[in-house]
């Protein structure tokens, strides 16, 4: 397997993208420190699903924008399971709002949770896998940081910043072993598109040139593909997986 042996943590791992990477990462042989903020008992739903693998899988909790917070969740994880060497920064919330009702507030939140909140996990965790002399990052961007959509000014600038935030660390990291990769998805079938009309899901379905939205497996896909040495000549990269959608205007 894969990776068996390592210790991965996955954040926003309780539905969507985050819980198909931590499955399949289960599936590989990983440990997977299941992480959440809010939704405990879809948490705990992934982690029993690890478990019937036959694989270990711990919760961990924090709000990733509070820095002190990942600080204490890093803390807690390597106690209990030891030091991380797969990380998938995950985590995020679109907010989608019109240029003329977005305030410095909504601003804020977004990119502390999109862009802040990637920065503190991994700045949490850099020094132990510099130590260990190995480690293995994607981080979840976004076509939005690419291409210019509706209502996500916040979104897609912080989005933009996580593709910047892969390419910076990739000089420093990569003389430790440690390769750190993004992917930057398209429309995808989880449960954030619940929050958006028939109406628009059609819309998306029927602008990206596939034809369909994409599945959170096709996105795990791509996650472990970067964190497994299939990918070992590939550090400060992202991979763009929209069913052609980036080319939509």
């Amino acid at each position: 397997m894969k990776f068996e042996g390592r210790i991965a943590l996955v954040t926003g791992a309780s539905r969507g993208i985050g819980k198909a990477t931590a499955l399949r990462l289960a599936t590989e042989g990983a440990t997977v420190a299941v992480h959440y903020s809010q939704s405990k008992a879809k948490a705990e739903a992934v982690s029993q699903q690890i478990h019937d693998t036959g694989q270990k899988a711990i919760l961990v909790k924090a709000d990733i924008s509070d820095r002190d917070a990942v600080n204490s969740m890093v803390e807690s994880l390597t106690k209990e399971i030891g030091q991380v060497d797969l990380l998938v920064n995950n985590a995020g919330d679109v907010g989608d709002i019109p240029f003329d009702e977005l305030s410095p507030e909504h601003w804020d939140r977004i990119i502390d949770i999109n862009l802040t909140g990637p920065f503190n996990v991994l700045w949490a965790l850099k020094d132990g896998m510099i130590e260990k002399n190995f480690g293995r990052i994607v981080n979840v961007s976004s076509i939005a940081a690419l291409a210019v959509r509706p209502d996500q000014l916040p979104y897609a600038a912080a989005k933009a910043g996580v593709i910047s935030l892969t390419k910076s660390c990739c000089g420093p990291l990569a003389k430790h072993n440690i390769r750190i990769n993004s992917v930057a998805p398209g429309a995808i079938a989880t449960d954030m598109l619940s929050e958006v009309s028939d109406e628009m899901v059609e819309q998306l379905r029927s602008t990206t040139p596939l034809g369909r939205l994409g599945e959170p497996d096709e996105m795990a896909k791509v996650i472990t593909f970067l964190l497994s040495e299939d990918s070992s000549y590939m550090t400060g990269s992202t991979v763009i997986a929209s069913g052609g959608r980036i080319l939509i205007p």
